[in-house]
């Protein structure tokens, strides 16, 4: 099950460089161990997971599935972490623009994840992936009224 996360990663990164991101394929293969069969990646991207600009040594890849969100990072010596959220989970999402760098928090139910040093251009396409393939998976679930 060969979903090559890695190779749109490093789409991502050519288009945008500046985006603090290490040892990308470390991190892609821990993400792609853990798709399940029959996902898809839509759309993968490198970034740090922590809500300090000045720690940089926190890469993570996130990809978006046709089913879920994953974020996986490899960790130096031994061992990974690894984060899904699936669509029930999600709650909002706010972009931070800084000078240089911009930041994505993804608010779910149990905590809010951030996503930071990523290139200020990046935002914008990051946003956009993130929430029609949210919007579009939370239809599925359908929303009972009160009355039912």
């Amino acid at each position: 099950m060969d979903q090559d996360v890695y190779k749109k990663v490093v789409e991502f990164k050519k288009k945008y460089p500046w985006t603090v991101s290490w040892r990308l394929k470390q991190h892609s293969k821990i993400v792609e161990h853990h798709l399940n069969p029959g996902e898809i990646v839509k759309y993968a991207f490198a970034c740090q997971k922590n809500d300090n600009p000045l720690d940089i040594i926190t890469t993570y890849v996130v990809a978006l599935t046709n089913k879920r969100i994953l974020l996986g990072t490899k960790r130096m010596l031994f061992g990974y972490l690894f984060t899904a959220i699936t669509p029930d989970m999600f709650n909002d999402l706010c972009v931070r623009m800084g000078l240089i760098w911009g930041k994505i928090e993804i608010d779910t139910v149990k905590e809010t994840v951030y996503l930071s040093n990523i290139q200020k251009e990046a935002l914008d396409e990051i946003e956009t992936a993130i929430t029609e393939y949210m919007m579009q998976e939370k239809k599925k679930y359908g929303i009972k009224k009160k009355d039912e």
